[in-house]
């Protein structure tokens, strides 16, 4: 009589182990919600607290005890920047901005950030293996800021064997919000196809600022800004300013 041998059981798959948990801090609501959406809900990440500055962020990194800080550079009360050495004590901090000043970027690398992703430069799978290579002590720079850096490291390079630095890069003014978007970013909305003026508004409707704000600071009437608002709307397919500026800010 044959006999037959049981075939030998497959190991179960090891568990992926608990998510990691995220702490998001933009004063941005639209960004917040969107970010909180987009990480939580899945089995690798959860966002377990918001905040809308800096002391809100350190105030509820003690209370929860996140693995990850997804923080903001400029925020109204105690900003990124500053809040960033007594984060870091705390958990792995990534910045997550508008902001590739050069100056910004090297003080946040310098302070102890384990990354600097630029809103429109990193698609969701980006975005989530960053927070996890930043978990893990591997650092995450997205274009814009490492171009920054590269420029001031070719800026900064010494001559005649002078090793001071060059004047202090801080004094250089920011550009306006039209010429944030870098060559990454602009791959990543160009498919919307809004025009020059209309990314320019699409830029400062998800800063947070009303139609009014808009006319000042374009130097355009209320009216052709609801004129470029509609045309906003229909090419990115959506009906509410909240909406338009997740999709702009890639949280939707």
């Amino acid at each position: 009589m044959q006999h037959t041998h049981p075939r030998p059981d497959f190991p179960p798959p090891t568990p992926a182990g608990p998510p990691l948990r995220l702490l998001v801090a933009d004063d941005n609501p639209v960004v917040r919600a969107g970010l909180t959406a987009l990480l939580s809900g899945r089995a690798d990440t959860t966002v377990v607290a918001e905040a809308t500055d800096g002391r809100e962020a350190y105030e509820a990194a003690l209370r929860h005890r996140p693995d990850v800080i997804l923080l903001d550079v400029r925020m109204p009360g105690v900003d990124g920047i500053s809040a960033l050495p007594h984060l870091v004590r705390l958990a792995s901090v990534m910045m997550l901005t508008y902001s590739h000043e050069t100056e910004t970027v090297r003080e946040a690398l310098r302070l102890g950030a384990g990354g600097y992703l630029v809103h429109g430069e990193f698609t969701t799978e980006q975005l989530l293996r960053a927070v996890r290579d930043v978990r893990e002590g591997r650092t995450h720079v997205t274009p814009g800021a490492a171009e920054a850096l590269l420029t001031e490291l070719r800026g900064s390079a010494p001559a005649h064997g002078d090793s001071q630095l060059p004047v202090a890069l801080g004094e250089i003014p920011p550009p306006p919000l039209s010429q944030l978007q870098r060559p990454v970013g602009q791959s990543f909305r160009s498919r919307f196809r809004l025009s020059t003026r209309e990314a320019e508004i699409m830029d400062l409707i998800a800063s947070g600022m009303t139609n009014q704000q808009i006319a000042a600071t374009c130097f355009i009437s209320e009216k052709t800004v609801k004129n470029h608002i509609n045309r906003i709307f229909a090419k990115l397919h959506t009906t509410t300013r909240s909406q338009a500026a997740a999709k702009w800010l890639g949280v939707a």
